[in-house]
């Protein structure tokens, strides 16, 4: 007997069936994600071309603040360390958003 649910969870609508043996599995609505959660520990790691060039503007900018705060680096780093964690916070956000479910993860189960 297979027993077939629909709810709603973290903004994504998820079908939940339940086998013989009462295992959960989880499928999203053909959600594409840009960035697919790492086999080991907690992140994320790009998937798609999207993921890829988030990943690479983050790096531009952040090679681009170094070249703009480098002029004169003892008056400006606290400004620099603010907007490095503005912009490391940002890529977090779209990489929790556009990426696979965030868990601890051990492995292949």
């Amino acid at each position: 007997m297979i027993i077939l649910k629909h709810y709603v969870s973290s903004n994504y609508y998820f079908k939940a069936s339940y086998s013989r043996n009462n295992k959960l599995m989880e499928q999203k609505d053909n959600k594409k994600y840009w960035f697919k959660a790492k086999t080991y520990g907690y992140g994320w790691y790009p998937a798609t071309w999207q993921g890829w060039l988030i990943l690479l503007t983050y790096l531009i900018v952040l090679m681009s603040l170094m070249y703009i705060f480098e002029i004169d680096i003892e008056k400006y780093l606290v400004f620099y360390f603010i907007a490095v964690f503005i912009l490391t916070g940002l890529l977090i956000y779209i990489s929790y958003k556009k990426g696979e479910p965030a868990k601890w993860r051990w492995g292949k189960k």
